[in-house]
C-alpha cells in the first residue's frame, strides 16, 4: 500500500525533469549553439528591406523609361494642336509628372546623437522617442511648403504628387515603395519668402524646434538660386477620384 502511494509522486518527479530536459533541448536547437540573443535575424530582415528598395527603385526607372517612349509615341501621332498640347503641358505641371524649375528652398531634418541630453535648463532628459524624426514632422515640413504656394515638392529623390503618402516605421521613412534613413531632405520649388514665412509660421514646426533647443535634433534650410524638380514616374492608383471635365 505504501509503494503505490509513492508511486504517483516519483512518476511527477521524473515527468518534470523530462520536461525541463526537452525545454533546454529544444532552446539549444534553436539557439544551434550561438547566442539566442543575437540579433542576426534582424540584420538579415534589414537587409532584405534595403535590397527589396533597391530592386524597385530600379523597376521605377525601368518603367519610367518605357514610359516617355509610349509619351513620346502617342504625342507623335496624336495629331493634337499647339492649344491642347499647351494645355496638356500645363496639366502634366499641376499634377507633377513634368520636372519644374525655379528659385526654391530646401530643408534637412536629421536625428539628435543618441547619447544627447538636455541642452535647456528645466526640460526633462530626453527618450529614445525624443531625439529622432517622426512622420508627423516630416508631413509639417511638406504641409508648410504647399501652404507656402510651391509649384513641387520632393523628398530625398522623389518628387510627390496627391497620391504620394510620408510613411515612417521607426526612424525609416517609407515613400512610394522605397526606403530611406535620415538626414531626410525636403526640396520645394517656389517663392523663397513665400515659403520661408510659412515654415515659420507651422505650429508644427514651432513645436518641433523646441525639441531641436532642448535635445539637438537636426534642422537646416537652405535657398539655392536654382532648383530642378524630376517628374513623377512611378505608376498612379486612384481610389477616390472623379476624371476632370
Amino acid at each position: 500500500m505504501t509503494r503505490l502511494r509513492i508511486r504517483p509522486v516519483r512518476l511527477a518527479t521524473l515527468g518534470v525533469f523530462a520536461l525541463a530536459g526537452l525545454i533546454f533541448w529544444v532552446s539549444f536547437n534553436t539557439a544551434q549553439g550561438t547566442n539566442i540573443r543575437s540579433d542576426d535575424s534582424m540584420l538579415r530582415l534589414s537587409d532584405l528591406i534595403q535590397e527589396r528598395s533597391r530592386k524597385n527603385a530600379e523597376l521605377d526607372a525601368s518603367a519610367a523609361a518605357v514610359r516617355a517612349q509610349v509619351d513620346s509615341l502617342a504625342k507623335r501621332d496624336s495629331g493634337s494642336s499647339a492649344a491642347e498640347e499647351r494645355k496638356l503641358t500645363g496639366l502634366e505641371k499641376a499634377a507633377g509628372t513634368r520636372k519644374v524649375t525655379g528659385e526654391g528652398l530646401s530643408v534637412t531634418l536629421d536625428d539628435a546623437p543618441s547619447d544627447a541630453t538636455a541642452q535647456v535648463p528645466g526640460v526633462p532628459e530626453p527618450q529614445a522617442n525624443d531625439l529622432v524624426i517622426h512622420q508627423q514632422d516630416l508631413q509639417a515640413v511638406v504641409n508648410a511648403l504647399w501652404q507656402g504656394g510651391a509649384k513641387g515638392i520632393k523628398i530625398m529623390d522623389q518628387r510627390l504628387i496627391s497620391t504620394s503618402a510620408v510613411r515612417c516605421v521607426g526612424n525609416t521613412l517609407i515613400l512610394q515603395g522605397r526606403v530611406y534613413s535620415p538626414p531626410y531632405k525636403v526640396t520645394a520649388v517656389g517663392d523663397q519668402e513665400k515659403l520661408r514665412r510659412a515654415l515659420d509660421a507651422s505650429p508644427a514646426i514651432q513645436n518641433y524646434m523646441q525639441y531641436v533647443d532642448a535635445y539637438g535634433l537636426g534642422w537646416k534650410v537652405d535657398e539655392p538660386k536654382a532648383v530642378t524638380l524630376p517628374g513623377y514616374s512611378g505608376t498612379v492608383d486612384l481610389h477616390y477620384a472623379q476624371p476632370k471635365e
